[in-house]
């Protein structure tokens, strides 16, 4: 209850905040789209914790409720500091450079709301059929949440008809998700227009006539639109501060009273255009995005500006093991960490642009949200150093080795086999599927924090034949099989076995669901398992659904409940078929457990959750078996027993 109260303050903070809802001049569409579905949010739950649960059961029946909602609050907190930058309106033309393409609002804050949203329904219906003590309002309950996962609502217009305003995802609101990033580009070029007056310098307003003319909707930004390099190194306040990494090309810069990230390098215009213009017009949370660019075609000199991050991953990795080298991540932060990523590179594919050098060197992490802290699920991954491969003298195939670690280790089998009949470093074989298997590197070290073969015996051209064979990382024995089976799905030698980046995300989601819903994981010496391999769920969903399986078709962030939904559905089909099987195997011994009058009802003493512990564990079946034991005349086995408990 303490969360949920947090979480009405944070709303209550937005609501006076949106007092001067007029002083926003940048995305303030998004900011009130923003709170209206945030107060949705917020009422919806509300709704549905008094009609399901009793309050003075709020400190023994609502363990389940903790995570998730504390999930949400730091869901809300984001929000709250994305609605003030926008508020702020000092280093105007910085800001607007940095969010006239920004698409956070839909595609991280709402993202993360809709995508924790259905895990807070499942864990009220779970607290639900436990909630007070008439046991025929609670077995009415249980029926009334098995009849909603029926498969009839497995249709995205049935169940937006029946769900749409608890899950959020109304009629109303997918279209506002749809149209409030276009409003906003309007309402920034009318407010540059209004700018276009006298007491600007010639400099400031040669920059305001460019960014009208690449901030136009109605023309949107061509490359060959490029801004001269004379008004950024003409600028009075441009001042180089540092190099960024080991080569020449980045560096930090300051620029219109902000910090940014700017590459620097030489080319010939005619074969770098279209990957430049391409670059500009990429936008997502989840990649490192470039704002602007600016050219001198007579030099072959070539800026382009980019946000600036905080650290890579691989140093960040390093920098949270220490020399202990424990584990560097909780199993939640690693998972959330994961799906970002999996994310950004769907989103990559989505644009038929393919990586080909995905390693922790090329995520770049910073502090997300209210900024307290890089620690847990405080950061943001953006996947960086994609695209211009053609630009001379650029290092981004060989950035792995520059710390350390052989860069052929992050390549899928395909990709070295053609290497090595090529004799060269470059590789027709960069694609989806090859960029999925480097991902399952990146998992690896995320999940271990360990390089992926660090100590394997084998170096070199050995290691690399072994990779061919069918070699891989070994997992520590107490890593979550859940995940791993995730992991090892993306590095198969097999390209046509591995999952794309939209299943990754729809696996990823889930078992985020499963750790909320289970916050005792990591302190129990059984620790709960998923009675189902998600991976085996997301195979059964893409034959009823095969266009899910396509990155080129990423579905709107609207979808996401539904996919969640889908596959609770399929979830509890699967698991009840599993157990009318093996009640039919175990005949009469499951039967004299129901037809006992005096038996304990397995319904009072095991209510039934979305997930349960794993009954292969002796300790955790000794310790049902012993609650069964002390009613009277009751005869069992454990065989029947077990499958009595399943649910």
């Amino acid at each position: 209850m303490e969360q949920f109260r947090q979480i009405a303050e944070v709303l209550g903070s937005i609501k006076a905040l949106l007092v001067f809802r007029d002083d926003i001049q940048i995305n303030r569409r998004q900011c009130l789209l923003l709170y209206d579905i945030f107060t949705s949010a917020y009422d919806s739950i509300a709704e549905e914790m008094r009609n399901c649960l009793r309050f003075k059961e709020k400190n023994t029946k609502w363990k389940i409720l903790e995570q998730p909602l504390r999930d949400l609050y730091g869901i809300f907190r984001e929000g709250e500091a994305y609605i003030k930058h926008s508020l702020e309106n000092k280093e105007w033309w910085a800001k607007a450079i940095s969010l006239y393409q920004n698409t956070d609002c839909v595609e991280f804050h709402i993202h993360n709301l809709l995508s924790c949203v259905p895990i807070i329904v499942e864990a009220i219906e779970s607290v639900g059929e436990i909630s007070g003590c008439d046991q025929e309002e609670m077995q009415r309950r249980r029926r009334v949440y098995s009849s909603k996962y029926k498969k009839e609502y497995s249709d995205w217009r049935l169940f937006r008809w029946k769900f749409g305003r608890q899950y959020l995802v109304s009629q109303e609101f997918c279209d506002r998700f749809e149209s409030v990033w276009r409003e906003d580009r309007w309402n920034l070029v009318n407010k540059i227009s209004e700018k276009k007056v006298g007491g600007l310098t010639k400099n400031e307003q040669r920059l305001i006539d460019q960014l009208f003319k690449g901030f136009d909707v109605l023309e949107p930004f061509n490359g060959k639109k490029l801004l001269p390099s004379s008004i950024l190194v003409g600028s009075k306040d441009y001042q180089v501060r540092r190099r960024l990494g080991s080569g020449s090309q980045y560096k930090e810069i300051l620029w219109l009273g902000e910090s940014f990230a700017s590459r620097h390098f030489f080319g010939d215009a005619e074969r770098l255009m279209p990957e430049i213009s391409s670059l500009l017009s990429l936008s997502h949370p989840n990649i490192v995005n470039f704002l602007c660019g600016f050219a001198d075609e007579e030099k072959k000199e070539w800026f382009l500006i980019m946000e600036l991050m905080s650290k890579d991953l691989f140093s960040y990795i390093k920098e949270t093991c220490g020399p202990r080298k424990r584990v560097p991540f909780s199993l939640p932060v690693a998972v959330d960490l994961m799906l970002q990523i999996a994310r950004g590179m769907e989103y990559l594919h989505s644009k038929q642009i393919y990586h080909g050098d995905l390693n922790p060197s090329n995520i770049l992490v910073r502090a997300r949200g209210n900024g307290i802290s890089t620690e847990g699920s405080q950061s943001q991954a953006k996947v960086s150093g994609f695209g211009l491969t053609s630009v001379g003298n650029f290092t981004q195939k060989s950035s792995s080795s520059q710390n350390g670690t052989l860069p052929f280790i992050w390549y899928a089998p395909e990709v070295l086999e053609e290497q090595e009949q090529k004799g060269t470093a470059e590789s027709s074989k960069y694609t989806e599927k090859s960029d999925v298997y480097s991902f399952g590197m990146v998992c690896f070290e995320l999940l271990t924090g360990k390089v992926p073969f660090e100590d394997g015996h084998l170096q070199g051209d050995k290691m690399s034949r072994n990779i061919r064979a069918g070699e891989r990382p070994l997992f520590p024995f107490q890593a979550p099989k859940y995940v791993t089976n995730l992991t090892k799905k993306c590095w198969h030698t097999d390209p046509n076995q591995r999952p794309s980046f939209s299943s990754s995300c729809r696996i990823l989601r889930y078992i985020k669901k499963f750790i909320a819903m289970n916050p005792d994981y990591n302190t129990q010496p059984d620790p709960p398992v998923p009675l189902l391999d998600y991976c085996d769920i997301e195979s059964g969903l893409l034959r009823s659904f095969p266009y899910w399986g396509s990155s080129e078709q990423s579905l709107s962030v609207s979808q996401i409940p539904f996919q969640m939904f889908v596959y609770r559905v399929l979830e509890k089909e699967k698991t009840s078929a599993s157990l009318k099987d093996n009640s039919e195997e175990s005949g009469s011994d499951a039967a004299s457990i129901c037809g006992d009058e005096n038996v304990i009802t397995i319904d009072d003493a095991f209510p039934s959750t979305p997930e349960r512990k794993s009954l292969a564990s002796p300790d955790s079946m000794n310790k049902r078996l012993s609650l069964f034991k002390k009613s009277s005349d009751v005869k069992f086995n454990k065989t029947s027993l077990s499958l009595a408990l399943l649910f």
